[in-house]
C-alpha cells in the first residue's frame, strides 16, 4: 500500500477519505496517513483523521507521499501545487469505483485529479491537472478541460466543449455544446451557459449572464 496524504481537512478533504476507503474496500491501495491544512491547528482531528502539518511538513517530508488536493477553490489548489517543492511527493488521480469512463482507450487525462461518485466521462474527453468533479458530474464527448477546475455536484458539461483553467462550476450548473469558458470564472448554481464567457466574470441564471459585485 502506497501512503497517502489529503491536502484540506474541510468538507471536500472528508468526503476524499470516504473514497480512498470506498477505493480500499475493493482493492486495498492506499494508507491514509493524515491531512495536511494550513489553517487547522496540528493535532486536530476529525472522523477520519488527524492534521499532521501544513505546507513545512509537506515541503520536509522524508520519502515517497501521494498527495491528494481537497479544496474546491481553484485558485487555492494552484496556489498550492506552486508551493510543493518536494520531490518525493507525487499527485495520483483518485477515481471513484463507479465512475464511468465510457473509452479508457481514447481519454486523456493528467495528474492530482479527484473524479468521486457517479461521474460519467464519456468518449474522446481530454482532461488535465488537478480538476476536481465532486459527484454526479457528467461530461460529454470531445470536451476538453484544462487545469485547476472544480464541479461541484451534479455539474453536465456537453460535448466539443473547452474549459481553460482555474473556473468554478456550482452545483448542477450545465455548459452546452461547443461552448467555451476561459479562465477564472464563476459559474453560479443552477446556471446554463448558453455562450462563450469572458474571463475573470461571474455568471449566473438561466441564460447565465454576467453578475458584477
Amino acid at each position: 500500500m502506497k501512503n497517502i496524504a489529503i491536502y484540506g481537512a474541510g468538507g471536500l478533504g472528508r468526503e476524499v477519505a470516504c473514497l480512498l476507503n470506498t477505493i480500499n474496500g475493493d482493492n486495498p491501495i492506499w494508507n491514509f496517513i493524515g491531512f495536511i491544512d494550513d489553517v487547522k491547528e496540528v493535532g486536530a482531528t476529525n472522523e477520519y483523521g488527524t492534521v499532521l502539518g501544513g505546507i513545512d511538513f509537506l515541503n520536509s517530508y522524508p520519502s515517497a507521499l501521494s498527495v491528494i488536493i481537497a479544496i474546491g477553490n481553484p485558485r487555492g489548489v494552484a496556489g498550492i501545487v506552486k508551493k510543493i517543492r518536494n520531490a518525493n511527493i507525487e499527485f495520483p488521480n483518485i477515481i471513484a469505483p463507479d465512475v464511468r469512463l465510457v473509452d479508457k482507450e481514447n481519454m486523456k487525462i493528467g495528474i492530482g485529479n479527484i473524479l468521486s461518485w457517479n461521474c460519467t466521462i464519456s468518449c474522446h474527453v481530454n482532461i488535465g491537472n488537478f480538476n476536481v468533479f465532486n459527484g454526479w458530474v457528467t461530461v460529454g464527448h470531445d470536451a476538453v478541460i484544462d487545469d485547476f477546475n472544480s464541479f461541484m455536484t451534479g455539474v453536465r458539461i456537453a460535448g466539443d466543449t473547452h474549459i481553460g483553467n482555474e473556473n468554478y462550476f456550482g452545483v448542477s450548473s450545465v455548459l452546452l455544446q461547443k461552448k467555451k469558458v476561459g479562465n477564472n470564472t464563476i459559474i453560479g448554481a443552477g446556471s446554463i451557459v448558453i455562450r462563450a464567457t469572458k474571463d475573470n466574470k461571474t455568471y449566473m441564471g438561466v441564460p447565465a449572464t454576467v453578475v458584477e459585485y
